[in-house]
């Protein structure tokens, strides 16, 4: 039984993205149902990173299309996607360094604020209801976090670790239904590596967010998807459970270079 539109929360139909004669994606086609842990895997080059770009609208690929909610989105620009619904974190950390964990959760709130310029200044009336309003959010998302010893650390003098935790952090801050994290948990020790994963359960859990994960761990991968997609050169070579895509010999085969 085919699922019904409205249980897919991203279609992405036969995308393709070229940097000159490069081409990145080729013909990429998946869907995301509402409320589930979808990974990207693949090999160091193989797209995965471009893809989370297209979904987000860092970039706009030349062929195909990229439906949220049953919404063509293939030529918004990123601001409104992130108004949408789509949030993201990135392989390289992207956080403001010499602002605190707060003021970098604040900065993503911007997407919200309905006050003006000039209310906003004078921090009266609306704007200062609004103002504890959004403060009030990001307290939640530094408890969930368990960031309360760091809400007033200057983001550039924590560990790896704790920053990444604070990217995540400014993702849930944009309020978003999809949330894309790319290599949520790159460069991180075992510890840490189990905490980002919990929070990312907890997150799919108590709020049913749809998540789409790039991730090298497999072991990971295994554990916390419902269904996986694996590309190679910018091409999709195999998708399906974690239990069939464990088994499939393009996926053993391109992460191994041989035959199986």
């Amino acid at each position: 039984m085919s699922d019904s539109p409205s249980d897919i929360k991203l279609h992405v139909q036969k995308i393709s993205l070229r940097f000159g004669g490069i081409r990145a994606l080729n013909g990429v086609s998946f869907q995301v149902k509402r409320g589930e842990i979808f990974a990207v895997i693949g090999p160091n080059g193989a797209g995965k990173t471009s893809l989370i770009n297209s979904i987000n609208g860092f970039y706009h690929p030349q062929e195909g299309a990229i439906l949220f909610d049953g919404r063509d989105i293939t030529q918004l620009p990123a601001f409104r996607r992130a108004k949408l619904g789509i949030s993201r974190t990135f392989q390289n950390i992207a956080l403001y360094t010499n602002m605190t964990t707060l003021d970098n959760l604040m900065a993503a709130r911007h997407i919200h604020m309905k006050t003006n310029m000039v209310t906003g200044a004078l921090f009266v009336g609306a704007a200062r209801r609004e103002e504890i309003e959004h403060r009030r959010k990001v307290e939640e998302i530094i408890d969930f976090l368990e960031m309360e010893g760091i809400r007033k650390t200057i983001v550039g003098n924590l560990s790896y670790g704790l920053r990444k935790r604070v990217e995540l952090g400014r993702a849930l801050a944009l309020e978003p239904t999809l949330l894309l994290l790319d290599e949520p948990m790159a460069g991180m020790n075992v510890e840490e590596k189990e905490d980002m994963a919990r929070f990312i359960l907890d997150i799919h859990e108590r709020q049913g967010m749809t998540i789409v994960l790039i991730e090298h761990d497999m072991g990971l991968v295994m554990d916390i998807s419902h269904h996986v997609v694996a590309l190679d050169f910018g091409t999709k070579i195999a998708e399906g459970t974690p239990d069939e895509i464990k088994q499939d010999e393009r996926v053993v085969k391109a992460y191994l270079g041989q035959e199986v």
